[in-house]
């Protein structure tokens, strides 16, 4: 990740923290670069960017300069993806997506849904959604910290589904955090909601500030969960 010089801020355009300028592996079959904007309001201990989770930092660079890397890359990427830290947390982030497809990229999101209303009015300026599952809507503060993001969860996934573009749902898997049944609990939700595309993510040590998960034994593998969750949502992969 590529960060900005320290500047000052203008905080009526959408700060911007990192940069990634060239992946493929975050815009499903497009050459993207992925913009982490700065400030989270959730707090979910196996985050890997936890220096994104303050609403302001001395790094983060305004959108009005990183539009203009952009247009230098017309015609050498094909979409931009705005990820975090919590992109809908910034509520610039609509005109930020406007003007990035006015330039002819296509628009993405990482995004935990964890403010769904946010979500609703950006999603007609996306075309490709990666929503986070974190855990059985039940249990989501147990993971979130963050009282009532259950609810609001189930909120942006129901919005994202009826909104018809692409998505991907994702889940990080740790054993300390979630189990079999957990998992289960979380397949059988998405399944009465017709999903087909769910991914399981392992989780990753770098950048995570929780010692206790850093340190934890290595995870049982997941893949002899598999058959028993792709009776309930057949597109299920590990990543």
């Amino acid at each position: 990740m590529l960060f900005a010089a320290p500047r000052q801020l203008n905080h009526k355009t959408l700060q911007v923290a990192g940069l990634v300028p060239f992946s493929t592996v975050d815009y499903p079959g497009q050459l993207c670069a992925v913009l982490f904007a700065q400030g989270c309001p959730l707090r979910c201990r196996y985050c890997h960017n936890p220096h994104l989770l303050p609403r302001a930092a001395q790094a983060a660079q305004a959108w009005p300069d990183l539009k203009s890397w952009l247009s230098r890359r017309v015609g050498l990427l094909d979409a931009v993806v705005f990820s975090g830290g919590e992109p809908t947390a910034q509520a610039e982030l609509p005109e930020a997506l406007a003007e990035t497809r006015e330039m002819g990229f296509a628009t993405g999101l990482h995004t935990s849904g964890v403010l769904p209303q946010r979500l609703e009015r950006a999603l007609p300026l996306l075309d490709w959604v990666g929503l986070d599952i974190k855990a059985p809507f039940t249990r989501y503060a147990a993971i979130t910290a963050s009282p009532g993001s259950g609810p609001r969860a189930r909120r942006a996934l129901e919005a994202v589904l009826a909104s018809g573009i692409s998505y991907e749902l994702r889940t990080t898997v740790h054993p300390a955090l979630l189990d079999a049944q957990d998992l289960l609990e979380i397949a059988c939700t998405l399944e009465n909601y017709g999903v087909r595309r769910w991914v399981l993510q392992k989780f990753r040590p770098l950048g995570c500030d929780d010692a206790p998960l850093v340190t934890a034994p290595s995870p049982p593998a997941l893949e002899p969960l598999l058959p028993a969750l792709r009776l309930r949502v057949p597109g299920i992969t590990l990543r």
